[in-house]
């Protein structure tokens, strides 16, 4: 049995196609195919407020290739989201009407706080101290969503108007930083240590150039040391010389200047980093959606 799921983000557009697995009383997932498309949706919402025709057309075909993929696939359930981008859309709605016209798929456009509870559905601090303090730290193309965790229960969550492709559109604002580093002070002050779980590409691949060890941390000295070390070279020099794709060598900056942000005003000196996303957390809640019972 297969489910999928549908991430409509404002740097990517990601289809996960993950195998469900019955083991006695328990229901787990392996991946079994993920598809990326780099539509940069966002550089129309953040910069019009609507996005243009020549990317409502291209997202059309990505979402027809996506149910075709999804019929040879015979996924017996899928949910679709849309996450900042397509918030800020004038034009989202009506265009999730077309994608529901022209491709067959249902797609619901979520908040940011609706999007961090998805997130955090992947179950990640299983496989880590419970009784700890977490900052889950989701940076996105349009938004951040940082949610906190303590002994397992959740202690605050918000999402921010601060993303990759809204600060290399300059739309970010210093109001919206300031908001969110006071939120961060706030929320983490009881706690004498948090520990932060990164999720979204760019973390990803930090990580990976890091060389740590699967399941170790990633220091907010090693964080610094990497964004230093990208810095150096030119946009042209991260693609050619690092071997970065296209649509990831410019937005992993402004990604490290978050994550730092962050792990500053909440005091984190460790991010733990599970390979996960929206789309994970998405697949899980259909388990739980069809195995509740």
């Amino acid at each position: 049995m297969r489910y999928a799921a549908i991430d409509i983000g404002s740097n990517a557009v990601r289809l996960l196609i993950a195998d469900i697995i019955e083991n006695n009383a328990s229901v787990s997932f392996k991946k079994n195919t993920l598809v990326r498309v780099p539509l940069r949706l966002g550089d129309d919402a953040f910069l019009d407020h609507r996005l243009s025709e020549r990317k409502i057309t291209d997202l059309l075909k990505t979402m027809q290739a996506f149910r075709n993929l999804m019929d040879v696939y015979k996924v017996v359930d899928y949910q679709a989201y849309a996450t900042s981008a397509m918030r800020e859309a004038k034009n989202g709605e009506e265009i999730a009407a077309r994608i529901k016209a022209e491709a067959n798929i249902e797609l619901e456009i979520v908040n940011g706080q609706k999007e961090a509870s998805i997130i955090y559905s992947s179950h990640v601090e299983e496989n880590i101290d419970k009784s700890k303090n977490y900052l889950y730290i989701d940076v996105g193309g349009g938004s951040t969503e940082l949610s906190l965790f303590s002994a397992g229960e959740l202690w605050a969550s918000k999402s921010f108007n601060i993303g990759t492709i809204r600060m290399l559109d300059n739309q970010d604002t210093e109001e919206t930083w300031k908001d969110m580093t006071e939120f961060l002070r706030e929320n983490t002050k009881p706690f004498k240590l948090v520990s932060g779980i990164g999720t979204g590409g760019n973390i990803n691949k930090l990580y990976r150039m890091s060389d740590e060890k699967e399941g170790s941390p990633l220091s907010f000295g090693k964080l610094k040391s990497l964004y230093q070390y990208l810095n150096s070279f030119s946009l042209k020099d991260r693609i050619n010389v690092l071997g970065l794709n296209q649509d990831r060598a410019d937005v992993i900056i402004p990604a490290c200047e978050i994550y730092m942000t962050v792990m500053k005003a909440a005091n984190i000196k460790n991010i733990y980093v599970p390979t996960v996303g929206l789309v994970d957390g998405i697949i899980q809640t259909l388990i739980e959606k069809h195995y509740s019972k």
